[in-house]
């Protein structure tokens, strides 16, 4: 470890989440760890949070990232919350091995949470070891850098260390802890905490705080509560659009785990799909298939109808108005989503401007992808050279199990396409953009998931991470990453690590 001297500021924190007041956290240290050891630093992320990573040297940052330096300015709590867990409140949660160190003004004047996931016992731990083991924060690393590169908003991974000491679940496997950067972890938990206690002070002070924070300008607002709930709602319907539209299947929507910010968080049992289908599930734990691909976006609104509940006392204080004003924002989520679905979903097709049956067209397609068993990336990729030339075309027919369903729908396709006046390179260059050629495919995932832990490589970990960072356009070299799992490779469930 470098002397103080050494240590002028590499992180220049200001904080403000600790200045509620301990109603809302608990004051915690993280738990140090014997050997810590670096894995991946993201020097990208570090330079637009303003660190100066150069200052110090990786050993040093791995005692700071394992939270056994802990430095000045920094000051260490779990944040407590409520929940709905796969439909069942639960009054209180709150981080179980996650430790806020604080807040940073990052380069372009953006509040930022810095935060240590797998870094020990919190007083919200209910009966785990608040560790977390190396394959769960890899993955994290792996997915939630794939989601920016693919320009969904999410949390961000700034560094992966080693532990030296291992975690045990159904075996025993080696620790980590992920360094997570978000623009704010409070959580629709956080306000379901105080609702369920009828602590409308707090409750105020939180929404005030989440308005100065992330939303300043509905401080002006004649009402802002009402009008947080739609900046909310918003950005929540782009964000599960974009998770439809690239295949993603969170897992794990439960309240506790749904950021007020509109950034996906806590990745745990999140998959890619490769065969298409509207029912599919990879968590473990989702038996009933509740967080199901398909159910995503009926979820985010139930999950928002949660949100708004804690919010009525804010609203108004006629409970029958409240409810009337909230409801009024609730019924907009359907057309709303459905908005940024087909918007995104017509660029994936190539279609320029809007025409009626463009939903129809876009169903007809999801539908035969899901009967033909069609890989969902590849489809819409293969889409796109199909519309630069037709010559093209075979490659996308070989993923349907019965060609001429899908030639039935390409015909319908073609002659949409035949009432836009686009030359066939500016609509390949929209579908392009539109149509990831990789995606952080399970079986990738695990290869590399499964080196790191059992031959402490970390190679496939590095080279995966690479790809992933320019996913729609992907070098020849790199072409075996556009490939769906060979049928020993398929990827059935997925963990969450805890």
């Amino acid at each position: 470890m470098q002397t103080k001297k050494s240590i002028k500021k590499p992180i220049c924190f200001d904080n403000s989440y600790a200045l509620l007041g301990g109603r809302f956290y608990a004051d915690v240290k993280p738990t140090p760890v014997e050997q810590p050891g670096i894995i991946k630093l993201n020097y990208g992320l570090a330079q637009d949070l303003g660190l100066d990573i150069e200052e110090l040297e990786p050993e040093a940052w791995a005692e700071i990232f394992s939270g056994n330096h802990i430095l000045s300015g920094a000051e260490p709590l779990a944040m407590v919350y409520a929940g709905h867990q796969f439909g069942n409140f639960v009054p209180q949660l709150g981080d179980g091995r996650a430790i806020l160190l604080g807040e940073v003004i990052d380069n372009a004047n953006c509040r930022r949470d810095i935060q240590l996931k797998g870094a020990g016992l919190t007083p919200f731990s209910r009966q785990g070891d608040g560790r977390a083991a190396l394959g769960p924060v890899l993955r994290e690393y792996i997915i939630s850098e794939a989601m920016h590169a693919l320009g969904i908003p999410t949390t961000r991974s700034l560094a992966a260390v080693t532990t030296g000491e291992p975690v045990y679940r159904e075996k025993v496997l080696p620790g980590a802890i992920l360094t997570r950067v978000a623009l704010a972890h409070v959580r629709t938990g956080t306000f379901q905490y105080f609702a369920v206690q009828r602590d409308e002070k707090d409750l105020r002070q939180l929404a005030d705080y989440v308005i100065e924070r992330l939303y300043p300008e509905l401080k002006v607002a004649a009402n802002p509560y009402l009008k947080l709930l739609e900046k909310v709602l918003e950005r929540h319907a782009g964000l599960v659009a974009q998770w439809q539209i690239v295949g993603f299947i969170h897992g794990v929507m439960n309240t506790d785990n749904m950021a007020i910010s509109g950034e996906t968080i806590d990745y745990g049992p999140c998959a890619f799909m490769d065969t298409f289908k509207q029912t599919k599930v990879f968590s473990s734990i989702d038996h009933m298939g509740r967080y199901a691909y398909g159910n995503q976006p009926s979820i985010l609104q139930w999950n928002l109808t949660r949100f708004a509940e804690t919010i009525l006392p804010l609203i108004d204080k006629i409970p029958d108005r409240a409810v009337e004003y909230a409801n009024e924002v609730i019924e907009c989520y359907p057309e709303r989503f459905r908005d940024y679905w087909l918007s995104g979903m017509r660029q994936k097709l190539g279609l320029f401007i809007s025409e009626p049956e463009d939903e129809s067209l876009i169903q007809a397609l999801l539908d035969t992808m899901q009967e033909n068993e069609a890989d969902f990336t590849l489809t819409f990729r293969r889409l796109s050279d199909a519309a630069l030339t037709q010559e093209n075309e075979g490659s996308v027919r070989i993923l349907f199990n019965d060609t001429s369903a899908y030639d039935n729908w390409a015909k319908s396709w073609r002659d949409r396409l035949s009432r836009e006046h686009k030359a066939p390179e500016e609509r390949f260059e929209l579908m392009s953009q539109a149509n990831p050629a990789v995606i952080p495919r399970n079986h990738q995932v695990k290869q590399a998931l499964d080196a790191a832990e059992e031959y402490g490589d970390y190679g496939p970990f590095e080279k995966l991470l690479e790809v992933l960072s320019s996913p729609y356009e992907v070098p020849e070299v790199y072409s075996e990453y556009l490939l769906p799992p060979k049928p020993e490779e398929h990827v059935l469930q997925t963990f969450c690590g805890t």
